[in-house]
């Protein structure tokens, strides 16, 4: 499907699961999308759990919900680092309130819970953070992925394909964000 006029935004920080970080950044550029991974600091090389970097091509500080169309969260142990920054909880929370598209993988669950946007939505994780989403409001569903409005959720990385596929899918059914300044 064709993403082209499509603005992702990739959470990154040290310790991210391999395959949740580069197969949402491959797979949404190969479509056409503009797909940036976004850390703390712009430049920064982040590394994952094994070691594999990843540079971060824009900060959080610089990035704007009116000017993406998704945002993904990775797992890994990424997300208890991304967790305590507010700007990322801010920037999660005003994509969810926009009903943008809201991604989590993984443990990126715990994204979602400090971002306070499961309360009353449907989602899944990994089975390991589980209590975390029901304690933050969210009906829990073991399912390879869920759908909830713009809430996209998975478990682990062998649901990547169909991750992406209703993030791809939801995306095609909505307008492109233009970025501000352009178009």
């Amino acid at each position: 499907m064709d993403l082209h006029g499509k603005r992702i935004v990739v959470l990154v920080a040290d310790q991210y699961q391999e395959m949740e970080v580069w197969y949402p950044l491959l797979r949404f550029r190969e479509a056409g999308a503009i797909t940036e991974a976004v850390g703390a600091e712009a430049g920064k090389t982040y590394y994952s759990k094994k070691g594999y970097p990843v540079v971060a091509d824009k900060s959080i500080g610089d990035v704007h919900a009116s000017e993406y169309d998704a945002v993904v969260v990775p797992g890994g142990w990424a997300p208890d680092t991304l967790r305590q920054d507010m700007r990322v909880l801010k920037f999660v929370r005003e994509m969810n309130e926009a009903g943008k598209v809201v991604a989590a993988i993984c443990h990126a669950g715990w994204v979602l819970a400090s971002a306070d946007v499961l309360r009353g939505r449907k989602a899944t994780c990994f089975r390991a953070i589980k209590d975390d989403l029901i304690h933050a409001g969210a009906s829990y569903v073991d399912s390879e992925v869920s759908v909830d409005g713009n809430l996209i959720t998975s478990r682990m990385p062998t649901d990547l394909p169909a991750f992406c596929r209703e993030i791809v899918s939801a995306l095609a059914a909505q307008p492109a964000t233009r970025k501000a300044g352009k178009g």
